[in-house]
């Protein structure tokens, strides 16, 4: 071998076999990252479309299901990209602000009635009416000693008992029914508290402001302190809860996809951990 000369071992096409043996592992290194970028580039895109077709709709929802609500318009987001902005309040009020042209798009009652008010006069569409929960009133004191049952309210040793305003909220004509299905009603009269929702109604009770009070089992169902006596159904009219598309929401697709939301199973197990009970008929 002459002397500065490198020796390479075989020879192709014209080309030392090492340098041909590099040249393929570059060509095969430049695809690779040719299709990496290709497909992070179709990721990216898809990311893109979801964020751009991700659309929000205006919920209206009664108190009573405030904490239930909140956690599923997070699963829904977290599933559809669509946000869920949700209004809370009485479901006698939500229903008056619907009919001054309110900006909701779905109603989430705590009464069936409104809701079939809402379709007859002309806010809803008929065909997207459903029950999506069965509420159960419970009374409730933050004592832990002073919620025993029926008899509590028939020994009436307490100064002041909360429930919320039967005309616009269901969970107040529920108290009401109780209250006289026990006999009690007239000698309980001037210990009521009246709040204009279920929420007021519990921050009485949970402020002190009254001992005890009628509240929806959703409240505290994730709270085990204090007393508590969960009515028998038999003693009101079941609060069957039911939601509809309004009319404003008729061509909102993020409207019309929390509706169908509602119905599927992530929905249903977050309504039931909430104490509500799901009518079969919408599952």
């Amino acid at each position: 071998m002459e002397a500065g000369k490198v020796c390479f071992a075989g020879n192709h096409g014209g080309r030392p076999l090492v340098v041909t043996r590099i040249i393929r592992a570059i060509g095969v290194a430049m695809k690779f990252r040719t299709v990496l970028a290709a497909v992070i580039g179709l990721i990216a895109a898809s990311c893109f479309q979801q964020r751009a077709d991700a659309g929000q709709t205006n919920v209206a929802v009664a108190a009573n299901f405030t904490e239930a609500a909140k956690e599923i318009a997070t699963a829904f987001k977290a599933k559809t990209g669509h946000d869920a902005a949700l209004s809370f309040g009485a479901t006698g009020q939500l229903y008056t602000q619907i009919t001054q042209s309110a900006p909701f798009e779905v109603f989430l009652a705590a009464d069936e009635a409104r809701p079939k008010k809402a379709v007859e006069d002309g806010f809803a569409a008929p065909e997207s009416l459903f029950t999506y929960a069965i509420g159960k009133l419970v009374l409730w004191s933050k004592d832990p000693a002073l919620v025993k049952g029926p008899e509590t309210l028939d020994n009436a040793a307490f100064a002041k008992l909360a429930y919320c305003n039967p005309v616009g909220a269901p969970y107040g004509a529920a108290a009401i029914e109780t209250l006289k299905a026990l006999h009690v009603y007239e000698k309980l009269q001037t210990k009521l508290v009246q709040g204009e929702s279920i929420s007021q109604a519990f921050q009485f009770v949970d402020t002190g402001n009254a001992e005890l009070g009628f509240v929806a089992l959703s409240q505290i169902a994730r709270n085990s302190a204090g007393s508590r006596w969960i009515v028998p159904q038999n003693l009101y009219t079941p609060i069957r809860q039911d939601a509809v598309l309004l009319k404003k929401g008729a061509d909102n697709a993020a409207a019309t996809a929390f509706l169908a939301f509602l119905k599927g199973p992530e929905a249903h197990a977050i309504i039931e951990k909430y104490g509500y009970v799901v009518d079969a008929g919408s599952r």
